[in-house]
């Protein structure tokens, strides 16, 4: 037999047995992806275990911060339509009406942060000393 073809023969055969060694020395992708979803949750502020409240509350102040977000792509939105009016004056007054609501959409989802921080800060304090 040729020597590059034997060679070549043991380089497929070497490869081919240690494929298997090394899926079984992989960890369980599933438990993998579990301790990867607490690490962010965890670094975000949502804790995976706690008390009723304190769940609410997380989920409560990751869907303001959401919306706090979409409200910036609004305004961002609304200066493009000022920026790139071109002296429309049709197009200039929707864009500051967009502004406005949005400028008063903050200041409901801040309020809406504010009471539910200090109602849910109330329940767990209170849940606490009981």
């Amino acid at each position: 037999m040729n020597i590059r073809l034997k060679t070549s023969c043991y380089a497929v055969l070497s490869t081919a047995l240690a494929f298997p060694a090394m899926a079984l020395a992989a960890d369980n992708p599933f438990n993998t992806a579990k301790v990867l979803t607490n690490d962010v949750g965890n670094k975000a502020g949502i804790q995976t275990t706690g008390t009723l409240p304190g769940m609410i509350g997380s989920i409560i102040n990751v869907a303001l911060g959401f919306l706090g977000i979409l409200l910036l792509f609004y305004m961002l939105y609304a200066g493009f339509l000022w920026m790139t009016a071109g002296g429309d004056t049709k197009k200039v007054d929707n864009a500051q009406a967009i502004i406005k609501n949005s400028i008063i959409g903050l200041l409901i989802i801040v309020a809406a942060y504010a009471i539910s921080n200090f109602v849910l800060g109330s329940l767990i304090n209170v849940s606490t000393a009981a």
